[in-house]
């Protein structure tokens, strides 16, 4: 028995319950009439059997269940930062909205990898993915804009070689004299020391720190604006989205109670 199921009973929308007889009532988990003694998961009527499963169930919070969980995340983390990266290469936009399915994402994983388990240590962790996610998703933009101004340039490059060669070809057919560049030109410049090249390693971490950094550079640069800041108050939303879908969620296991038929 899982705890959505626990959570989140079939309602008798056909029968009332009461309190103190729940004669005629059945079990709201595997529905079956309540016995002689029934019990309450929260305001839910059970039986003695689904009493004890949920009993079972509430000390779950195992390091293979956080594992689980810590995986799960990861992935989605994962999806949402290709989701968000990709939208904004796609569109050339940057909505901040779509904040809060990165967050959804997260936190919904990691109750299915947990099995339903929550609590502080899954929160803070569904919210620091949430946020790397987010904030590493400007990592592929970068590199994306930036490969698009290489090939820019290289195309000015080859343009301008296009040129010249064209130039030459002209004053070569109509006879004109090669005028001899001046000395200065053709003199090669002093050379430079060439610049440590940085590592892939290095390069990766560097890139990461500036993914993480992302949502404040635009502060940094040209200091705080108002799209800055509605873009920070949606990526908190975010971050509360999975920190709710995270937390525990207590069952209270009362009983058990006689259920004797009401006196005529």
């Amino acid at each position: 028995m899982s705890d959505a199921t626990l959570n989140n009973p079939t309602p008798q929308f056909g029968t009332a319950e009461y309190t103190n007889s729940p004669t005629t009532d059945h079990c709201q988990y595997c529905h079956q009439p309540v016995p002689t003694s029934y019990y309450r998961i929260n305001d839910s009527i059970a039986c003695t059997a689904c009493a004890e499963k949920a009993r079972g169930e509430l000390s779950r919070d195992t390091h293979a269940a956080y594992v689980r969980a810590l995986l799960f995340g990861i992935g989605a983390a994962i999806l949402g930062m290709i989701l968000y990266a990709t939208f904004e290469i796609v569109t050339g936009l940057i909505v901040g909205y779509v904040s809060l399915a990165v967050g959804w994402f997260v936190g919904k994983a990691m109750i299915k990898g947990s099995g339903g388990v929550g609590g502080k240590r899954y929160q803070i962790t569904a919210a620091v993915l949430t946020y790397a996610a987010v904030s590493m998703a400007a990592v592929p933009v970068w590199i994306h804009y930036a490969g698009e101004h290489k090939r820019a340039q290289q195309q000015k490059l080859e343009q301008k070689q296009s040129t010249a060669e064209e130039q030459r070809q002209l004053e070569t057919e109509f006879g004109q004299p090669h005028q001899a560049p001046p000395p200065s030109a053709t003199s090669a410049p002093p050379a430079e020391p060439p610049s440590p090249k940085m590592s892939f390693g290095a390069a990766i971490g560097q890139l990461a720190l500036l993914g993480i950094a992302s949502p404040f550079v635009e502060v940094w640069e040209g200091g705080p604006s108002f799209s800055w800041a509605i873009g920070i108050i949606i990526l908190l939303v975010g971050i509360r989205i999975a920190w709710r879908m995270t937390a525990g969620r207590p069952l209270e296991i009362y009983g058990p109670f006689n259920n004797s038929a009401p006196l005529p």
